[in-house]
């Protein structure tokens, strides 16, 4: 697999993308770890909202949002299709999805079992643990670099 990745705000998505997007989101985190919860919560819209779509060939198979929060950045939504996991490609959509974080600390909530994943990209706990969707969570930060 020769993954390539492109970020783009959700203007530049063709309506194939924002199936595809929906669809992957949905596989997972409903389908996969039920977890029913509203997922197109309208920040994808978001003027400031970048979309980070990891393709083999034209498949997405792993995506990532960047949320423009102001006064920082916050990344979610962060998943691999089943079959494009455990070859290392979650590093290559977190690496896009910083590069687009440019200037301001990032936040993001991790899900428990994946801290110590996001610590190697140099994020840091920054709160107690919570349940959502029945998950324990962790909030981390990742300071301006």
């Amino acid at each position: 697999m020769t993954p390539r990745t492109l970020v783009v705000p959700f203007t530049d998505l063709s309506a194939t993308d924002v199936y595809a997007v929906a669809r992957l989101r949905q596989q997972v985190f409903v389908v996969e770890q039920e977890c029913p919860y509203p997922d197109l919560d309208g920040r994808d819209l978001e003027p400031g909202t970048r979309h980070v779509l990891l393709l083999d060939d034209s498949a997405l198979v792993g995506y990532a949002r960047v949320l423009d929060d102001g006064d920082l950045w916050r990344i979610g939504r962060v998943l691999l299709d089943v079959p494009a996991r455990g070859q290392g490609l979650a590093d290559v959509v977190m690496r896009a999805a910083l590069e687009s974080c440019l200037g301001r600390d990032v936040v993001l909530d991790a899900q428990a079992p994946l801290a110590r994943w996001y610590a190697t990209f140099g994020f840091a706990p920054d709160g107690p643990e919570f349940l959502e969707d029945g998950i324990p969570h962790v909030p981390m930060r990742r300071p301006v670099a």
